[in-house]
């Protein structure tokens, strides 16, 4: 399934379409199936249901593998083996391409050109001295007193 997938990742849905269409690969089916059911999900989600599909793209496109089936079979001289069937979760995630990106407002040149303030340093406060009393120097204070 994944090598399906990586075929359409990021191309418009129309050419994804044909894509998965002619491949010989038995995961196409799936795959285009499920790609249909995306476009019709954009579709129906916006209201008047005018997307032009020419403007959709395959946005995400990834396969997770879902629960495993175990069955046994057996094998010679009293042994099974394992088989494993194996399923997955295909995730595809259709997206509008935006039609024109709008120009920026333009920047008035006097504020481009305004300088910029410099930060100014910061004197960190100074530590306090102080001293350390070793255990021989407690000892004779305290028999001093």
């Amino acid at each position: 399934m994944r090598l399906v997938v990586d075929l359409i990742r990021g191309r418009g849905v129309e050419e994804a379409l044909n894509v998965l269409h002619f491949t010989p690969k038995h995961a196409a089916k799936t795959a285009e199936m499920v790609l249909r059911s995306a476009i019709s999900n954009i579709q129906s989600k916006d209201e008047g249901g005018r997307v032009d599909p020419s403007t959709l793209f395959v946005k995400e496109a990834f396969v997770n593998g879902g629960p495993t089936v175990k069955r046994i079979s057996p094998a010679p001289m009293g042994r099974a083996y394992r088989i494993r069937k194996r399923s997955h979760h295909l995730t595809i995630v259709v997206a509008q391409r935006e039609a024109i990106a709008k120009p920026k407002p333009a920047v008035p040149k006097a504020a481009a050109a305004a300088p910029v303030a410099k930060p100014t340093a910061v004197e960190k406060p100074k530590k306090k001295a102080t001293t350390k009393s070793t255990k021989s120097e407690k000892k004779s204070a305290s028999k001093k007193s």
